[in-house]
């Protein structure tokens, strides 16, 4: 076949001479490891030479294990479920913990159990990942759910660490997305085993031999080697917990995936007497027994009543003893005694523990390689609330409360940072992208935070003094009567047309190179120009030289002039000087933005203004006037909306958009002084 050719080639080149020889023996090499003292890619030689397993296939295993009796566990296998966003990974997983007995009987399960978290029922997403087992023929399938959104990449990069293998999952009829491609790619990096699954068999518009088709150039296009390239297919609807080795081959279970994951997926190896190194992915946390660390134990044992060392990023720290210890089954994380190497388990007491740090033994402290994720892309500031209205609603509302908060969010996810500016009430956060940040923001308006945040910024890199910017890959699925209009306003923000394929439904997909900031504030626009029939995804694609200025929004602010509440009679005045914003009886302060203005610039408006009652008889009734309904931003759009000069203010209660000076006069005086 003609993709077998092209990944043998490609393996001919990448593949050292004295590996290529190994590669034929992809099934004996998770029984023998040899260790090859030059053949690291990723350790210096020094390292290797003492000690680094180097797998036949020439790269390192999990680790840095030491050659002595590395035993196979084939009683545990670990497996990260991987796909784009709503792909069914978290819905096929409820199906296996139903399959498996994870569940009492006559008990009632919710959809997407996993999906705990109120936001990621409310958006119906998977924010963060979670760790599950199941039991299958008498072998721990050890199950990491991963996010599919781009924006969560950080979680999705973390739970391959623990893991040994993947389940890719792709809609029948959508077929690989961006999001695919980039689990795929890390996955592929690690050189973990993939099995893919085809999932919404049952949709009517299902192309599946088209979308294994594209997979497999998926694969090519991303290096995949010629052992990679050969993975089991497996056809499975979610929903009713069905999967196939073969079309119509008559399974009404998931016994198919699941034996199919025990024949794929290698057990773990690792020595119990070796010396203790537990990598910490993922922290947790119980209101008994505190903070809890989860990773994947890679060699030793761990028991309830040892005593350990810390190694973090500042030094080890000795005299760690336990107050819990786990391991994962269904829903629940089970008390156990002790953890032996290749299980992911999860551990309590550890005080100051943060991702990317190591547990080992006592005698003997061995660190392992810290966590390392890709970079963030986008940044905000997060100021403390000044607003006329500050402290109505929330319940912290200085910076020691906002800092420590932010400080608490960048221990948990490795994808975030935090930066402390000249000002001491605002902090630079940097993440993935306007979601991740939006999720923040709406986690701790829930527990009860007041802050104000700016506009997102794109994060820029310097090379040999010249400015560089991040580059998306954005692909787009319109009707076709849209395709004119989309281009024209990504031409507009500097993007460029890669490829246009009519697919002969009424629908085309594009596909885009386009710097970070021409998408910033550009989905509800998207939508809005598309009528809601248009679907979009963007992907990194790399760092380029800065483009230019790129414009923004078009349109100006109406801005209040001062307090009160909003009457209808001067919402009625504004009908043709724009949008509004806010209802009728909001409250608002002066500096605050009221509605979108038709023309370019802000104009200054009396909203509250009522009209004059006197004791004298109109001559003429009062006419009544439809007013049209206020177009009211979510938290999303409030972000998208606002210009370099506003702030969106965030309370337990209410969004408020507003400018960033307050004062009318300072901001005429500074866009002057500007001009």
């Amino acid at each position: 076949m003609l993709w077998k050719a092209r990944s043998a080639g490609a393996v001919l080149k990448i593949i050292p001479a004295r590996v290529q020889a190994a590669g034929t023996a992809h099934a004996a090499s998770s029984v023998k490891s040899t260790v090859f003292p030059s053949l690291c890619p990723s350790q210096p030689d020094s390292k290797c030479r003492h000690g680094t397993i180097i797998s036949k296939k020439g790269f390192p295993k999990q680790g840095l294990l030491k050659e002595k009796s590395v035993m196979k566990k084939e009683h545990i296998r670990n497996v990260a479920i991987i796909a784009h966003v709503d792909h069914g990974k978290t819905t096929l997983l409820n199906s296996m913990l139903k399959q498996t007995g994870a569940f009492r009987a006559r008990r009632e399960v919710e959809d997407r159990v996993m999906d705990s978290m109120a936001l990621e029922k409310e958006r119906g997403i998977t924010i963060a990942a979670k760790n599950t087992a199941v039991e299958y023929k008498g072998v721990k399938i050890n199950i990491v759910d991963t996010p599919g959104h781009a924006d969560f990449g950080g979680e999705v990069e973390r739970s391959l660490n623990m893991v040994d293998g993947a389940i890719l999952l792709v809609d029948a009829s959508e077929g690989p997305l961006p999001q695919t491609r980039f689990v795929l790619k890390k996955a592929l990096e690690r050189d973990l085993p993939v099995i893919l699954v085809i999932n919404k068999i049952d949709r009517p518009d299902a192309r599946i031999a088209e979308v294994i088709s594209e997979t497999y150039d998926l694969f090519i296009d991303l290096d995949a080697r010629e052992h990679q390239i050969e993975f089991p297919v497996l056809y499975t609807n979610a929903k009713t917990g069905v999967s196939h080795k073969k079309q119509g081959d008559g399974s009404s279970n998931l016994e198919p995936l699941l034996q199919a994951i025990i024949d794929t997926i290698p057990p773990p190896t690792g020595d119990d007497e070796a010396n203790l190194q537990f990598l910490v992915t993922n922290l947790d946390y119980d209101p008994y027994v505190g903070q809890i660390a989860v990773g994947r134990l890679q060699a030793g044992k761990l028991e309830m009543n040892g005593t350990y060392t810390l190694c973090a990023a500042n030094g080890n720290h000795g005299g760690v003893k336990l107050s819990a210890l786990y391991s994962f089954y269904g829903l629940t994380k089970k008390p156990t005694a002790q953890a032996e190497a290749g299980d992911i388990i999860a551990l309590a007491g550890v005080d100051g523990v943060k991702i990317g740090d190591t547990i080992s033994s006592a005698a003997n402290p061995e660190a392992l390689p810290r966590l390392v994720v890709d970079e963030p892309t986008v940044s905000m500031v997060f100021y403390v609330n000044d607003g006329p209205f500050a402290g109505r609603d929330g319940k912290y509302l200085t910076s020691r409360h906002l800092l420590e908060r932010l400080e608490k969010e960048a221990l948990r996810n490795v994808a975030v940072r935090i930066r402390k500016l000249a000002r001491t009430d605002a902090f630079e956060v940097c993440g993935r992208g306007e979601l991740q940040m939006a999720v923040l923001i709406e986690t701790m308006r829930r527990e009860g935070f007041e802050m104000t945040v700016s506009k997102p910024q794109v994060i820029t890199k310097k090379v040999d003094g010249k400015i560089y910017e991040p580059v998306e890959r954005l692909f787009i699925d319109i009707p076709e009567e849209f395709v004119g209009r989309i281009t024209e306003k990504l031409s507009g923000r500097k993007g460029r047309l890669e490829s246009l394929i009519n697919k002969g439904s009424s629908r085309v997909s594009m596909e885009f190179l386009i710097p970070s900031r021409g998408l910033i504030g550009f989905r509800s626009q998207f939508l809005t120009d598309t009528k809601g029939g248009g679907v979009m995804n963007s992907l990194l694609e790399d760092y380029a030289p800065w483009f230019g200025s790129i414009p923004q929004r078009s349109t100006g602010a109406l801005v209040a002039d001062r307090t009160g509440r909003v009457t209808a009679y001067a919402s009625y005045a504004m009908e043709d000087r724009g949008e509004m914003l806010v209802d009728i009886g909001t409250e608002v302060y002066a500096g605050m933005i009221v509605g979108e203005r038709n023309r370019p610039q802000d104009l200054i408006v009396n909203i509250v203004k009522e009209k004059k009652l006197t004791n004298m008889r109109a001559s003429n009734a009062d006419a009544t006037v439809i007013l049209r309904p206020p177009r009211i931003l979510s938290l999303d759009q409030a972000i998208e909306f606002i210009a370099g000069d506003e702030l969106v203010e965030v309370t337990p209660h209410n969004v408020r958009l507003r400018k960033m000076e307050l004062d009318t006069s300072k901001r005429q005086m500074k866009a002057r002084k500007e001009d």
